[in-house]
């Protein structure tokens, strides 16, 4: 295969049979055009418009969605469901799962270095998805799409817990152990197409979670969780200590 063939993807002629519907081959195939690929091809539109319009579509119905799944719920914690299913890790998941890596249109750089598998960039094409099919079906078939994507995150998110917010959670721990307030220290490394950040998290100005990600946010999420498992567990551990010794 060349290096244009690869760069251009695979026929979106099965991703168009996965998302049903009466959307336009012309409006997935520009879903699928990555700025990268856009820049080496003599300035050709992007995804990014309809990535712009996907992010606001997809927000709305999943916040309506929620809003009537739990009734109860203040809005503080229905804040915090939407954000644990509209984030750049759940839409790469969602990427993942309907393969939308194979589709895309990458620049030669981009390609070389694993963009199809980038999960920033996987989750900017679903969003551009859910635009495209927006703009040709309307907003009923959207839902609908858009609820048969996130089924599995909207069942989750109700029992994720402190999962909701790594960083809210450990802060809350760490209050109520009277450890002081989490410190991030982010370092970032690779080239600007390809960054990589790594977080460590500081209690008391000592590492007690570190993380990965392609993003700031992303790697201190992950570290909040290491730190938050690893101090519940002490918790824990404690617990049984005592109830053992008594």
């Amino acid at each position: 295969m060349s290096d244009r063939a690869a760069c251009l993807g695979e026929d979106v002629s099965a991703l168009l049979a996965t998302l049903g519907g009466e959307v336009a081959r012309e409006s997935i195939e520009l879903a699928m055009t990555h700025r990268s690929y856009a820049y080496e091809n003599g300035g050709l539109p992007t995804n990014e418009r309809l990535e712009f319009l996907g992010d606001s579509v997809l927000g709305v119905v999943i916040t309506e969605e929620l809003y009537r799944r739990h009734p109860d719920l203040p809005e503080g914690q229905l804040a915090k469901l939407r954000a644990a299913i509209v984030n750049a890790r759940a839409l790469a998941t969602v990427g993942r799962s309907i393969d939308l890596g194979r589709y895309l249109k990458l620049g030669r750089g981009e390609q070389a270095s694993g963009g199809r598998d980038k999960s920033s960039i996987i989750a900017d094409a679903v969003e551009a998805v859910i635009g495209a099919f927006y703009l040709d079906t309307g907003l009923e078939p959207t839902r609908a799409l858009v609820l048969r994507l996130f089924a599995t995150a909207l069942d989750d998110a109700a029992g994720l817990g402190a999962g909701l917010d790594w960083k809210t959670s450990l802060q809350e721990l760490a209050a109520e152990r009277s450890l002081g307030a989490p410190e991030y220290v982010v370092l970032e490394s690779g080239p600007d197409h390809q960054k990589s950040f790594h977080a460590t998290v500081l209690l008391g100005e000592q590492p007690v979670g570190e993380g990965q990600g392609n993003s700031k946010k992303e790697a201190e999420q992950v570290a909040a969780e290491q730190a938050w498992t690893a101090l519940s567990e002490g918790i824990n551990a404690a617990s049984g200590d005592a109830a053992a010794s008594a």
